[in-house]
């Protein structure tokens, strides 16, 4: 989530704005900061713990109250955009496999705690408070929800998306899951939040998804791309590529001006990086997506 405040001084295409970046020692927030630099932004960074599942709840719901009244109380800031998830936007049961999904559509609570997804419930109820205090504090507040987020690491440490790859270099998956998800490149994601907070225009929500992929697909896009890794080639239990998964539009995106990078530059720009970091064996790449 940023906040801005204007200030006065500086230069470069910001005008001279202080920008800060809550969680910045993460993933994508550590692209937003490289982004934000490169324009001329000044940037303040905080950082957080991390918490998981049933404990993620409440302080993901207290994060985004708690910034969002922070932001009001402050005064003259411009605008708040909070990094949400896809995860707060397509889990619903009544809502058919393949079926498109778009900035309208909402997780359901019931489902989610049904089924234990307490990630996506925890994405769900921050977001909604956040716009619901946000329209109680008169706070212009946008918000972009991103798919799973791949591409190079600027953070030292190894997030969850990148173990999602990993899993797939070093033999420790032998096989792969009968499951479908979309892919985001880290750089989209930094720049929808970066347009998101420039364009005047920008409301409400902006998802920030490619096309969605059986994870069939992702390890045979590896293994083409990276064939000297021992990549799964057989689905769990043997069932079959089945799961299809949603449909997430772009067109919201797309008239903010974010390009979607393709999943195979995606998936290659991380190995890259991980190869690089020391996180995986070199291994040459066969070519280029």
């Amino acid at each position: 989530m940023g906040v801005d405040k204007t200030t006065a001084g500086g230069g470069g295409e910001s005008g001279g704005r202080t920008v800060c970046v809550t969680g910045a020692g993460g993933f994508i927030a550590s692209w937003l900061v490289k982004l934000l630099l490169e324009k001329g932004y000044i940037v303040r960074g905080t950082v957080r713990n991390p918490a998981f599942y049933e404990k993620m709840i409440e302080p993901a719901v207290s994060g985004s109250r708690n910034v969002i009244n922070a932001a009001a109380d402050v005064g003259g800031v411009r605008r708040v955009v909070m990094t949400s998830s896809i995860g707060a936007v397509y889990m619903d049961s009544r809502r058919g496999a393949g079926e498109e999904v778009d900035e309208t559509c909402w997780s359901d609570l019931d489902h989610c705690r049904d089924t234990g997804n307490w990630y996506c419930y925890a994405k769900t109820v921050a977001e909604q408070a956040a716009w619901e205090l946000a329209m109680e504090r008169r706070l212009d507040l946008v918000v972009v929800n991103p798919s799973l987020v791949l591409g190079p690491l600027l953070q030292p440490a190894v997030n969850a998306s990148a173990w999602h790859v990993i899993k797939y270099l070093d033999g420790s998956a032998r096989t792969y899951a009968n499951a479908a998800q979309a892919y985001a490149h880290v750089r989209d994601v930094a720049d929808a939040h970066a347009r998101a907070y420039e364009a005047p225009a920008a409301h409400g929500r902006y998802l920030c998804a490619g096309h969605t992929l059986h994870r069939g697909e992702v390890c045979r896009i590896l293994a083409g791309l990276f064939p000297g890794y021992p990549v799964p080639t057989r689905c769990k239990g043997d069932a079959g590529e089945t799961a299809e998964g949603c449909r997430f539009s772009s067109r919201k995106l797309s008239e903010l001006g974010v390009a979607v990078t393709p999943a195979s530059q995606c998936l290659y720009d991380t190995v890259v990086s991980l190869q690089d970091k020391g996180l995986v064996p070199f291994v040459p790449a066969a070519g280029m997506p």
